[in-house]
């Protein structure tokens, strides 16, 4: 069972800079891909970025040369750090863990098996 804990998030003016932390728990955390997602209002969950054990990332087109994502596993912690925000960006961000793949990252959210609880992400123009 892993638990996961967001923080980070707020408001922040388009081009400005934020970043995301999650914090889970459970034995076996660092063998699981970490990823985010967001979802806006009235719109679909989608994938932002994720992570492998041995730092290999994916991002999603829309925030590739924005937004990096690393991970402290010996802190349990994956980051989101996210620079030249725009106005698009605004959503709940949602951390997850992808429990059957360490190596491969998976962009659908039906593969992540565990969810934090989300972190509200504004971004005004």
């Amino acid at each position: 069972q892993v638990q996961l804990v967001e923080s980070g998030g707020g408001s922040v003016q388009a081009g400005g800079s934020m970043r995301l932390s999650c914090e889970g728990s459970g034995r076996a955390f660092s063998d699981y891909v970490m990823g985010w997602f967001r979802q806006a209002p009235g719109n679909e969950r989608e994938f932002v970025a994720a992570i492998t054990w041995s730092g290999n990332s994916k991002l999603s087109d829309p925030v590739k040369g924005r937004f990096t994502i690393s991970r402290d596993n010996a802190k349990s912690t994956v980051y989101l750090q996210m620079d030249s925000l725009k106005p698009e960006d605004t959503g709940v961000y949602y951390c997850a863990a992808d429990t059957a793949a360490s190596v491969i990252v998976r962009v659908a959210a039906g593969f992540y098996d565990y969810w934090g609880q989300g972190t509200q992400v504004t971004v005004s123009s």
